[in-house]
């Protein structure tokens, strides 16, 4: 059974839609006269050739193209110049990045065979319902290619394998942590947890306003329309980047005292102004929510009657809103599914049964509208001229039973991540800070 997205029509019908002083002791405080001479021409940022040589690595205006135009391809090209100049930039520090997690991985003996990373490449083309050279195609006509999406796979495998390597191993976790976390979840049952996705900019003193600039025009173009998850996963420097930004199912206790009074205050849906944290900035969107250690509605199993009524090729939007209110009328008094059959004969329709629908497969607008039904009720009609005029009745439901606490091992573990993602974080700010970086 297919779904599309819905468009409401008023009366419950709907259709498918076809800067500071420094102190007089310090070497630098006689840079506060305001004679001083500027001897040479200053340096525009936003002008700098976008080349660099990374510890002898090159990285190619081509290289960082081909990487803008992922991230443009998720945002359908619509960013104004300067954003792509700002995009650009981030790009380049995002290879930089790259190359040094690569030569780090190299340095400690950390290989990625390519059968690996053309492997990951085919499960990302069928995340686009696409096999790997029609994926390969698809990137050319955007103007990038495999070999850039290839090299980030890559970066990104080596650095998560050289991790839990060197990284891991060092982290520990009490017992008595995860036992603290799981009373506190007991107590909060019923409560709400919320499934979120982040984007993380590293930010120091220095630099920490150019960061928050950066990351709230990230905020701007994800309202607009850009892709979280593309912006997550090129610009993120949480190990969640990976998995565009996805950190799953969390409550109020496990988030930061900036994070959680955000969380809970974001409609589902939803993304968060940039949200100063220590060492840096994060970008948090709201997935979903749901209480904690109840079941969760979405997970519903339902037993339903679709009724299909087709639509005559040459049908005027009049005629058609007359047969959507008179299906609509029929379907509240047939007596439940039991009438189903009888309704689509007299309309010339058809019926499908299905007794395995789940929930929160469901589109957002049928998961609301379905959920509080009673068995027996209808949806209102939703359809197109091509698939015709359709019903949904519900003639059953299974509801999940209440969830348990997460165990001890899937909270070790959660923690664990935690941890690590925050030494990574630590680790690559000391492979900048040792780089030797040309631009060219």
């Amino acid at each position: 059974m297919r779904f599309s997205t819905l468009r409401w029509l008023g009366a419950g019908v709907a259709v498918l839609a076809a800067g500071s002083t420094l102190a007089q002791n310090s070497p630098l405080a006689g840079l506060t006269d305001p004679e001083i001479e500027i001897l040479g021409q200053p340096v525009d940022p936003t002008v700098r050739k976008a080349t660099a040589i990374v510890n002898g690595d090159v990285i190619t205006d081509t290289d960082i193209d081909q990487r803008l135009n992922l991230v443009l391809a998720a945002n359908q090209g619509q960013v104004s110049d300067d954003e792509r100049t700002r995009l650009r930039l981030q790009v380049l520090r995002n290879l930089i990045d790259e190359k040094l997690q690569i030569q780090e991985a190299t340095a400690q003996e950390v290989r990625i065979a390519q059968d690996e990373v053309d492997q990951a490449f085919t499960r990302v083309a069928s995340n686009f319902r696409m096999s790997s050279d029609q994926f390969d195609e698809f990137l050319k006509a955007r103007g990038t290619s495999q070999t850039s999406l290839k090299q980030q796979i890559h970066a990104e495998l080596a650095w998560s394998r050289l991790l839990r390597r060197r990284v891991e191993p060092f982290v520990n976790v009490g017992d008595d942590e995860v036992q603290a976390l799981i009373d506190r979840l007991n107590a909060a049952k019923g409560t709400e947890e919320f499934r979120i996705a982040e984007i993380f900019l590293t930010a120091t003193a220095e630099n920490a306003e150019q960061v928050r600039e950066n990351a709230q025009r990230i905020v701007d173009q994800v309202r607009q329309g850009g892709s979280f998850i593309a912006y997550a996963r090129q610009f993120s420097e949480a190990s969640t980047a990976a998995v565009g930004g996805d950190l799953g199912w969390v409550r109020p206790a496990q988030l930061s005292p900036e994070l959680a009074p955000v969380v809970e205050s974001l409609p589902r849906g939803d993304v968060s102004n940039p949200i100063q944290i220590p060492g840096g900035f994060a970008i948090i969107a709201l997935v979903d929510k749901r209480q904690v250690l109840a079941a969760d509605p979405k997970d519903a199993v339902l037993a339903v009657k679709q009724i299909t009524v087709p639509l005559p090729a040459d049908v005027t939007q009049q005629q058609a809103a007359g047969i959507v209110q008179r299906l609509q009328a029929g379907t509240q008094g047939m007596g439940g599914c039991g009438g189903a059959e009888a309704l689509a004969e007299s309309f010339g329709g058809n019926v499908v049964a299905n007794d395995q629908v789940r929930l929160g497969d469901l589109p957002p607008q049928l998961q609301e509208i379905m959920e509080p039904m009673q068995i027996g009720q209808s949806t209102p009609p939703f359809g197109t001229r091509e698939d015709g005029i359709r019903v949904l009745v519900l003639c059953g439901r299974e509801d999940p039973p209440d969830a348990g606490a997460p165990s001890f091992d899937q909270l070790y573990a959660q923690m664990e991540e935690s941890k690590v993602a925050m030494a990574a974080r630590r680790y690559l700010r000391d492979l900048r800070r040792d780089a030797v970086i040309d631009y060219r």
